[in-house]
């Protein structure tokens, strides 16, 4: 085993640079407990009168006491449904925790937000839910709370492959794959979101809040005429002793949360992946020092190795290939005692043999042939894969072409849309163009995806495409015969700048569900380990088939 890293000197850059990241952690978690208050302390105290927990009240005790939730897209719908009102975390929360120490995904309604009805983001926050629960073969537990679809954008919601109708699909799909479902009816249920609680293994209900009905009083009042009050149209009582729709009554949300942890209590254990762990050993150099490590400048390079250092086992690995394609490396480590096998783009500026300079965060054609083989290994040896983003894109110009950076780049994505071993991808900081793909990017299925304060997604840096789309509008203008003033086109250049950065904000990402969320880079360690251990809930990985790789 190779050392990594070495000791730092908190020199006046160290701390400027320390400064940066833990100023954007900052503001970072002012907005995530902002975010966490729902819809407000107004609804919240509104939720409490009506004897009913909030959603993040119930995750809580339904967990194991002083476990860790894993929560996925706490930034959903951030800055999105403005003209709405805004959907903080789009009305749900969910993630992963244990109960009796076994993961489950947990999903539950935050019905002070809109009382807990669907945006077309909501739709997508419980299909990634129950992607978790399918890949990972975990329980899932719907805490639902929900006045249902959001009318005003039921069109984006409704009809498509991937919109509200797919929820129950998955139910059905999950059932047969034998994970179980459990759903606690803790507040309105209705209409198709009505079927979501009822395709689950066990259905519970609470007393006086929880009701379920394909159509609500006023509804049936308006189709057929007839005048039914919740309780008798969809309450508890009736659902348990007459319907037989629900398996359980509950008188509170507490005894319904405690019945649950009883039934996930009593599963059966199931086998493991078996990915090879031992006994964990802590990194050599503070984990804290990656905030100095990293420049608030992104175009700068600086050493991955170093920032690995802090987050691999002892600061030790394998390194495969370490001449070769310096611009990714790829190595054999462990982290939290687990066997990973790490691909992280180098963003400090190499030398090769031939004496050529390579820039740091560049795919050349040497180091996506090398990434591929390394895959390839990984997938044969059944260890886990992590990658780490900080990547600008494939190399691009006459030499790079003729040296075939297309066909040695298809290699790299090839190996990687085929791998069959759980995939986790930290987004670290740049993450541009085809590099997002050959890097594990969300449309490779990595099991988890994370990034940190720092990470950019698009297909191209701020500057170079802000240049590029006022060069094409000039273009179009000059065509018409308008001559833009300089000046004019200064403020036409900042209006497209400030317009793309917001979109490179990892936020707008996280909004989006293109990560899983956002993470504090000394967190890194700890959420891969995570993840890795919810990964191993699944013993199935299929033959690794690599599929046609040109040579």
């Amino acid at each position: 085993m190779a050392d990594l890293g070495k000791p730092v000197t908190p020199d006046l850059t160290f701390h400027r640079y320390e400064d940066n990241v833990r100023n954007m952690l900052r503001i970072l978690d002012a907005k995530a407990e902002a975010v966490k208050l729902g819809g407000g302390v107004e609804a919240t105290e509104k939720h409490h009168k009506r004897g009913k927990l909030t959603a993040r009240e119930r995750i809580q005790k339904l967990i194991d006491p002083g476990s860790d939730f894993l929560e996925i897209g706490l930034f959903a719908a951030y800055g999105m449904y403005e003209e709405y009102g805004g959907a903080p975390s789009s009305g749900t929360v969910f993630g992963i925790g244990k109960i009796h120490g076994r993961d489950v995904v947990v999903v539950a309604n935050d019905a002070t937000v809109k009382a807990g009805a669907w945006f077309p983001i909501t739709c997508k926050k419980n299909l990634r839910a129950q992607e978790i629960a399918m890949e990972n073969r975990l329980p899932i537990i719907y805490l639902v709370d929900s006045a249902g679809v959001f009318l005003p954008l039921q069109s984006e919601i409704f009809p498509d492959k991937e919109h509200f109708g797919r929820i129950f699909r998955n139910n059905a799909i999950m059932s047969s794959m034998g994970i179980p479902q459990i759903a606690a009816i803790m507040g309105p249920c209705v209409a198709g979101g009505a079927y979501l609680p009822i395709m689950s293994d066990e259905a519970l209900i609470v007393e006086k809040t929880g009701s379920v009905f394909l159509a609500g009083p006023f509804l049936v009042k308006a189709a057929i005429g007839e005048d039914a009050d919740t309780e008798k149209l969809g309450g508890a009582e009736m659902h348990s002793e007459i319907s037989g729709v629900t398996d359980y009554t509950m008188p509170n949300d507490e005894v319904c949360l405690e019945t649950i942890r009883n039934i996930i209590g009593k599963l059966g254990d199931n086998p493991k992946a078996g990915f090879d762990r031992i006994q964990s050993k802590a990194p050599r150099f503070e984990v804290s020092e990656m905030y100095g490590l990293i420049p608030e400048d992104r175009a700068k390079p600086y050493d991955m190795h170093q920032v690995l250092a802090r987050i691999v086992d002892d600061s030790e690995f394998d390194e495969y290939k370490a001449g070769y394609g310096k611009t990714v490396i790829t190595a054999y480590a462990r982290i939290d005692g687990w066997a990973v096998g790490i691909v992280a783009n180098q963003r400090s500026v190499t030398k090769t043999k031939k004496g050529e300079m390579q820039v740091g965060g560049v795919i050349y054609s040497e180091s996506a042939d090398k990434g591929a083989r390394f895959i390839m290994n990984c997938n044969q040896k059944r260890i886990p894969l992590v990658f780490i983003q900080d990547v600008t894109g494939f190399m691009v110009g006459t030499r790079a072409e003729q040296g075939g950076i297309i066909k040695d780049g298809a290699k790299m994505v090839n190996a990687v849309a085929n791998s069959v071993v759980p995939k986790i991808t930290i987004i670290a900081g740049n993450s541009y163009g085809a590099g997002n793909y050959a890097m594990c990017g969300k449309a490779y299925d990595p099991r988890f995806i994370f990034a940190w304060p720092s990470a950019q997604i698009a297909v191209m840096g701020g500057k170079q495409a802000s240049e590029t789309l006022l060069s094409i509008r000039l273009q179009q203008m000059n065509a018409k015969g308008n001559q833009i003033p300089k000046q004019e086109q200064e403020k036409m250049l900042k209006e497209i700048t400030d317009r793309y950065n917001t979109e490179l904000d990892p936020l707008f990402a996280a909004a989006r569900l293109w990560v899983d969320g956002i993470i504090d880079p000394a967190e890194t360690r700890n959420v891969i380990s995570r993840c890795i251990g919810v990964a191993a809930n699944n013993p199935h990985i299929p033959r690794f088939n690599p599929g046609v790789i040109q040579v």
